[in-house]
């Protein structure tokens, strides 16, 4: 019988656990959109006590969070600024423009780092022909520089540019519990400089659906009335929010075995003659690394697959695999086994 692939193209591919799946069975319901669902309630609750908020509302994904929140933030023609390879630019399908009306004004930055002296310089509105900058937004950890974690002096100082501007702040923060377990701050730490946050349930905490935005009662009353005029309004949604809430509750602390695995994993592929790696620059649960032999990323993903590998391109030679929670130490030693006859090649 053969082997089932190893499959690291992303933490959102994970499976209930057997408690999760009894969670959902157990969960109370009602109907959302009137406010009657008390599973909801408590996520909701839960999640903006963990990041020092007042209020959350529960969303079907990161995208629409996140879209949410630039619609609340800034009107039609208002510019955001972000580093130039945030979620928010490359993985949602130009949605800022299409339902907002919005142009991005990205920063580049160190391995997906902006500087506050680099945003500062990017505001822009002083004159009549300037679009308004008016929304500054931080992706942590981030994503397509592989995970990296934006340092709390960094973000600090940040926030200082954007209120000196009267820039509002929100955070893409869809791996935040990563960066918490990876740095050792917590989530109210980072979310205090921010009017928004958005958190994802479903990549490394293993939900099998669901974001939340995080905010201030009022941002928060406004983002309802976007939820649902973006189509986010759910009914008897408690039956998927249970998983989440079991998620928030269990599965944090776990994200530290990810990271070790990415570790991991970094160092056993920074060895094979076709890849440029360096495992220093795994700072949490996803790995980044270059083909040099010629072949196209979209070749070796092929012949990966083939082995019963599987991970995801980001770039013409770039790859990315992520560790997750249905990925054991063998799972990783056993694809390393399978992808050297595929990367260890002069």
């Amino acid at each position: 019988m053969e082997a089932p692939p190893i499959d690291l193209r992303s933490d959102t591919v994970t499976h209930p656990s057997p408690a999760m799946m009894q969670a959902i069975m157990d969960a109370a319901v009602g109907d959302d959109v009137f406010g009657e669902d008390p599973t909801v309630h408590i996520l909701e609750s839960e999640t903006a006590a963990l990041l020092g908020k007042e209020a959350a509302v529960y969303v079907p994904s990161g995208t629409m969070s996140n879209q949410i929140a630039l619609r609340i933030h800034a009107q039609p023609g208002d510019e955001v600024i972000l580093e130039a390879d945030a979620h928010i630019r490359h993985y949602e399908g130009g949605a800022a423009a299409g339902l907002s009306g919005l142009q991005l004004n990205p920063v580049h930055g160190h391995r997906g780092i902006m500087t506050g002296s680099q945003v500062a310089a990017a505001i822009r509105g002083h004159f009549d022909w300037d679009p308004r900058s008016s929304l500054v937004c931080v992706e942590n950890t981030h994503n397509r520089a592989g995970g990296t974690i934006y340092p709390l002096d960094v973000i600090t100082e940040i926030a200082e540019v954007a209120r000196e501007n009267n820039l509002t702040m929100h955070l893409d923060g869809a791996r935040l519990w990563n960066a918490c377990v990876a740095s050792g701050v917590s989530e109210a730490a980072y979310a205090e400089h921010f009017d928004t946050i958005s958190v994802c349930l479903s990549k490394g905490l293993g939900a099998p659906v669901g974001s939340l935005l995080v905010g201030s009662e009022e941002l928060i009353a406004k983002a309802r009335r976007v939820r649902k005029a973006f189509g986010g309004g759910m009914r008897q949604v408690g039956i998927i929010a249970a998983a989440a809430l079991h998620a928030l509750r269990h599965h944090r602390e776990g994200l530290s075995t990810d990271h070790e695995h990415a570790l991991l994993l970094a160092r056993e592929l920074s060895v094979f003659a076709a890849v440029d790696l360096d495992p220093d620059s795994v700072q949490t649960n996803i790995v980044m690394f270059d083909v040099n032999d010629g072949r196209s990323a979209t070749d070796v993903l092929q012949e990966l697959a083939n082995c019963g590998v599987l991970m995801v391109p980001f770039g013409p030679t770039r790859i990315r695999a992520t560790t997750h929670r249905d990925v054991t130490e063998a799972h990783i030693r056993a694809a390393i086994g399978r992808a050297g006859s595929v990367l260890d090649r002069s």
